[in-house]
C-alpha cells in the first residue's frame, strides 16, 4: 500500500481506521482520567525581595540613603523586568522581578552580590541586609477586597466566613479560602473575684 494513496484506502477499507481511532479515544480518555492533578502547581516566578532596616530613620532619609542607592545597583542586574521599593520609617523593601526564565537561584545570587557592592555607600547603623527569594508556589494566588456600607464590620467579617469563603470553596481546584482583616469572634467571660474566692 502506498501512504499516498492511504486516505483512498481508508474509504474502501473502513474498519481499520475505525478501530484504530477508538482505540486511540480510549487510550487518551483513560490516560486523562490517570493525571494527577495538584492543588498546588510548582510555578517559579524568578524574584528577590530586599530588606533594609535603619532604626530611627525618617522615610525621606531611607529613600535617599538606602533605596536609590540599592534600586541604582539592582538596575545593572541582567534580566532585571521590573523593581517596585517602598520607603517607611526604619525600613527600606524592595521587590526585584525578573524576566520569565530566569534562574532565580541565579538572579538571586546576583542581587546579593549587587547589594554587597553598594554595601560601603549605605549608612552607618543599618541592620544586615535581608535578601529572600521570592516563592509564590506556596502562597495565595489571588486577592480580593470585599467593601459594604449597609453593613457593621462584624456582619461583614461574618457574611465573608458564612457565604463567600463557602461558595469558592464549592469551586474546583480551590485549595484553601483564607480571610484576612475583619473581626473573628470571640467569647468574653467576666469573673466575679469574690465568688471565685468563697468557691475556693
Amino acid at each position: 500500500m502506498n501512504l499516498q494513496n492511504i486516505s483512498a484506502w481508508s474509504i474502501r477499507n473502513p474498519v481499520v481506521p475505525l478501530v484504530l481511532f477508538a482505540a486511540l479515544l480510549l487510550a487518551g480518555m483513560m490516560s486523562f482520567k490517570k493525571m494527577d492533578v495538584n492543588d498546588n502547581p510548582d510555578i517559579d516566578f524568578p524574584a528577590a525581595e530586599i530588606s533594609i532596616s535603619l532604626p530611627g530613620a525618617a522615610p525621606s532619609e531611607i529613600e535617599t540613603q538606602i533605596t536609590q542607592i540599592t534600586d541604582a545597583a539592582l538596575r545593572s542586574i541582567n534580566g532585571v523586568a521590573n523593581i517596585s521599593s517602598t520607603a517607611r520609617e526604619g525600613s527600606s523593601r524592595t521587590f526585584v522581578e525578573f524576566s520569565i526564565g530566569t534562574d532565580t537561584d541565579q538572579a538571586v545570587n546576583d542581587v546579593r552580590s549587587a547589594i554587597d557592592t553598594v554595601r560601603g555607600d549605605l549608612p552607618d547603623g543599618i541592620l544586615e541586609p535581608r535578601i529572600n527569594r521570592v516563592d509564590i508556589g506556596s502562597g495565595a494566588l489571588a486577592y480580593f477586597a470585599v467593601g459594604a456600607s449597609d453593613m457593621s464590620l462584624e456582619q461583614l467579617s461574618w457574611f465573608v466566613d458564612d457565604t463567600v469563603s463557602k461558595r469558592l470553596q464549592g469551586v474546583d481546584g480551590m485549595a484553601a479560602v483564607f480571610r484576612g482583616g475583619g473581626v473573628d469572634r470571640e467569647i468574653r467571660v467576666v469573673v466575679d473575684p469574690a465568688k471565685m474566692q468563697a468557691l475556693g
